[in-house]
């Protein structure tokens, strides 16, 4: 799979995933997609996203864990490609070491 159909896939899987979980999580936390990692296949797609407040994150974690069938369904919708990627989720660690640095700076 070249480098660039790669990228695409990745943005669009990012794009369309922040989509779905903004319009189904409601507003009791931030749910953020920070990127998507891709199999050198493009079998797999594991999509990483950051959680606030951190309180949310298990609830926001299952959530997602839930209801990727429906996500993986949308975006096959929306995404013209063969096969659509299977799909996985994962609590983004560095963006939450990134936010923990941030706050140390400011203190």
């Amino acid at each position: 799979m070249s480098e660039f159909r790669n990228e695409k896939i990745k943005n669009s899987v990012r794009e369309l995933a922040a989509t779905f979980i903004e319009r189904e999580a409601g507003p009791t936390s931030l749910i953020t997609v920070t990127r998507v990692l891709l199999s050198p296949d493009g079998k797999r797609a594991t999509i990483m996203v950051s959680v606030m407040p951190q309180e949310k994150e298990k609830a926001a974690y299952g959530f997602i864990k839930r209801n990727l069938g429906e996500l993986r369904k949308y975006i096959s919708k929306n995404l013209k490609i063969n096969p659509v990627p299977f799909l996985d989720i994962e609590i983004d660690q560095g963006e939450k070491n990134r936010q923990k640095i941030d706050e140390l700076l400011k203190s």
